[in-house]
């Protein structure tokens, strides 16, 4: 499997370009690419990356809250929607093969792709968090009590869905580009170069490891809690199917490489709300 760091890398010089004059053809397939967006649910996916700028701030000591109204300004600017849209668009419009494009909207268009892409939006635009991990966990909990088969093929969803080694790749690589923005802005003074600060984030990959394999079990516990245990068996199929991995690898892919430009953004804008402090 293509490495997602090697793919965002192959990205950067396409993000944030604007599509140009279109033929009849390319705006039959930006209509596929919509209609793609939507019953896979990757466009409330794309939009979710906003709720997750709270963090930001964290990676250099600080809380959304120290900047006040000004940080719902920054992100309501910076994570516009109808941009990081545009800039899903344009990725895919140039890698996402069209038998691909036609196996994944054939499966979510159907009454169980449609039932769980309701499910997994509702899941990603949740804002109460902390709520959502709680009865996650106890949903897991309890299915570890009864010995249930449902663990298994909750993991298996994982698994399908996106390379735990490949997700650990991307998170590091998005904390890296937001730290060395935040310093080449001014907001931090950061004592350590870029190679010392990826041997310092590989230092802290086994936590990071464990913590998303914790996370991720007890929210697909969560969003799937109202699916059948042979529903579940089926999404697991359907997913695990070498032309659905490959789609998942490209939206993971895309998905990891907008939140990394748009927190490059972030920290750029940062210098105006905050004065540098050592790291």
């Amino acid at each position: 499997m293509t490495a997602l760091t090697q793919i965002c890398a192959g990205f950067l010089m396409l993000v944030g370009t604007m599509v140009p004059t279109l033929s009849l053809a390319q705006t039959a397939d930006l209509d596929r690419l919509e209609a793609f967006l939507e019953v896979t649910g990757f466009d409330v996916a794309l939009e979710s990356i906003k709720l997750s700028a709270e963090t930001a701030p964290g990676m250099i000591g600080l809380e959304a809250e120290d900047f006040g109204a000004e940080w719902t300004r920054l992100v309501d600017d910076v994570f516009e929607v109808d941009q990081m849209h545009a800039m899903a668009l344009d990725i895919l419009s140039q890698t996402l093969e069209p038998d691909l494009l036609t196996h994944a909207v054939d499966f979510y268009a159907s009454d169980l792709g449609q039932r769980l892409v309701t499910a997994e939006n509702a899941s990603h635009m949740k804002e109460d968090e902390a709520q959502k991990t709680e009865a996650g966990e106890a949903i897991v909990a309890g299915l570890v009590r009864l010995g249930s088969p449902r663990l298994e093929e909750l993991k298996r969803l994982i698994a399908a869905s996106g390379s735990e080694d490949a997700a650990v790749r991307a998170i590091q690589e998005v904390q890296v580009r937001f730290l060395m923005a935040a310093a080449g802005a001014g907001v931090i003074d950061l004592q350590m170069d870029e190679p010392d600060l990826r041997e310092n984030l590989a230092r802290q990959e086994p936590d990071m490891r464990a913590a998303m394999q914790r996370s991720a079990l007890s929210g697909s516990a969560y969003t799937y809690q109202a699916f059948s245990d042979d529903e579940l068996t089926a999404y697991a199929d359907a997913l695990e199917h070498p032309d659905m991995v490959r789609v998942y690898e490209l939206m993971n892919a895309v998905q990891f490489e907008i939140m990394a430009n748009r927190y490059e953004a972030v920290a750029e804008r940062l210098r105006d709300l905050r004065p540098a402090q050592e790291l």
